[in-house]
């Protein structure tokens, strides 16, 4: 017998904030075992919706029912108490804990620790996310920390989950083995709320789905009989810009060359590099796919300067520059955009105009040690216009932009300090379907216009649809990189788990 009540209902719900409304007058509703996608753009009031039914947040208006009774539910506490669970697109994990201490910070019953670690451990490998339950969670990638917001989800029993960006960084195979799970769950009768701006992935699991724009619901569908083109139309109102590789035509030259790099984690819990060689040319894309925690992090802190190793490792545009630090390498064209927006590619409390300061003093920011703010405002102002951030201005707080328009002011805010080598991890994570088409086909323009650049993503869609030659990175050793042309989603897979011999580990200039 099939339910007729719904898990949740929302009714009228409204959230006003001193300078934009969240959310306008939204209902929608969720019945037990139905997988419901809420879609919408950054910005479009997603997020704000699912902390109303969390608690987290408070809602100015409207009224919630679950199970049919009037709800007002004060804390996340309280929300975990009915059986309702969430996932963020944004981690709640204290760095100096183990993963078993931030998960059993949330449980509201008494607790043995070494249980609860056995449990864990049993659980996370269940369900295809494994987890050392012992690991600090500053040592842990971000792929590892989102496995943990998910299992500390599962591990409630919660009667409705709410993911939002949950597989951002997951891989295509702990996709699939979440998505069993989400359908075993639904079959039990939990209801889902589902955050995604990965559209297949919409069609592939949702039953329904309610669309979102500028806070308020625009319309409903149902993801199996509609096509990505079609759910990107009725979620940004356009059609969806085709990213577009057009061949480069300049002289083409190695910028980066990495000759047989090995390095030692400084993390007891990382991942040591083993003889990684990799070439890069100016006008091409190479892309660089892999799990989590298999040396993306300590790869990334060689090539960016920020670990210093043995100088003839390393070699940009024809200088070996693996002593040099961070800043000594910015100064011979290199630019770096970090997986990890707020704290690392920007400082969440300060005004764009002086995070523009953080990487763009060197262009003429600054004059005999004083900050020339005129010019950082002006060069903000320039990041908004080019790339079409949309935010209060240069004078707004990093924090308060949506994820995809902070990316885009990083991201440009590194291209218009004119590079010859740029590196970037993850640069569409949790960034809707518009604003990753966009920093895509920046990315394109860019190589074609004589750049050479690395991307490193977890987003084998995104690297296929970019990249001029893939490679992976598994336990710390680099695969040889492949034409696009060449490659497909189930070799690299395949790779990604290690599944690559010595002879397909030599990366030759191309």
């Amino acid at each position: 017998m099939h339910p007729t009540e719904p898990r949740l209902q929302l009714l009228h719900i409204t959230k006003r904030y001193p300078s934009v409304v969240a959310n306008d007058d939204v209902s929608l509703s969720v019945m037990p075992g139905e997988i419901h996608a809420i879609l919408g753009e950054n910005g479009a009031g997603k997020s704000t919706l699912m902390k109303i039914i969390y608690g987290a947040v408070k809602a100015d208006a409207g009224e919630m029912l679950w199970n049919g009774q009037q709800v007002a539910i004060a804390n996340p506490a309280q929300a975990r108490k009915l059986g309702i669970g969430m996932v963020f697109q944004h981690f709640s994990l204290f760095e100096t804990l183990t993963v078993v201490e931030n998960i059993a910070l949330v449980l509201d019953e008494p607790f043995d620790l070494a249980a609860l670690a056995l449990r864990v451990k049993e659980v996370s490998e269940r369900y295809g996310l494994p987890l050392d339950p012992h690991r600090l969670v500053h040592s842990l990638s971000v792929g590892e920390r989102q496995r943990v917001e998910i299992v500390r989800c599962l591990l409630q029993d919660p009667k409705l989950l709410i993911l939002d960006e949950p597989t951002s960084v997951l891989t295509p195979q702990a996709v699939q083995k979440l998505f069993e799970t989400l359908r075993r769950l639904a079959a039990e009768g939990v209801a889902i709320l589902y955050i995604s701006h990965k559209l297949h992935e919409i069609q592939s699991l949702c039953d329904s789905a309610t669309i979102m724009r500028g806070g308020k619901v625009t319309g409903e569908a149902i993801p199996r009989e509609e096509t990505p083109a079609t759910l990107a139309r009725l979620m940004i109102g356009r059609e969806l810009p085709v990213c577009e590789a057009p061949p480069y035509h300049g002289l083409v030259r190695p910028v980066l060359q990495v000759e047989r790099l090995s390095l030692t984690s400084d993390d007891p819990f990382g991942t040591e590099l083993k003889e990684v060689s990799l070439t890069v040319n100016a006008g091409e894309i190479v892309g660089i796919a892999g799990i989590s925690g298999n040396g993306q992090a300590e790869l990334l802190a060689a090539l960016s300067g920020e670990a210093t190793v043995d100088r003839e490792t390393i070699w940009l545009d024809g200088e070996a520059v693996g002593h040099l630090d961070a800043g000594r390498r910015r100064d011979r064209g290199l630019v770096f955009v970090p997986e990890e927006r707020l704290g690392r590619g920007a400082v969440p409390a300060l005004s764009l105009a002086r995070n523009a300061l953080l990487t763009g003093h060197r262009q003429g920011m600054k004059h005999w040690g004083l900050v020339a703010f005129d010019k950082a405002q002006a060069f903000a102002e320039q990041c908004i216009a080019r790339f079409d951030v949309r935010c209060g201005g240069p004078g707004a707080a990093a924090r308060s932009l949506s994820g995809g328009n902070l990316q885009k002011f990083i991201v440009g805010r590194e291209i218009m300090l004119a590079p010859k080598l740029m590196i970037v991890a993850q640069p569409t994570w949790g960034v809707d379907v518009g604003a990753a088409a966009f920093l895509r086909q920046t990315l394109l323009d860019l190589s074609r216009s004589g750049v050479a650049i690395l991307v490193i993503s977890e987003e084998l869609e995104e690297l296929f649809e970019i990249s001029d030659r893939i490679a992976v990175l598994a336990a710390g050793r680099l695969s040889a990189t492949q034409p696009r042309a060449q490659a497909d989603a189930e070799s690299v897979g395949l790779q990604m788990s290690g599944l690559f011999n010595e002879a397909e580990t030599s990366n030759a200039p191309a």
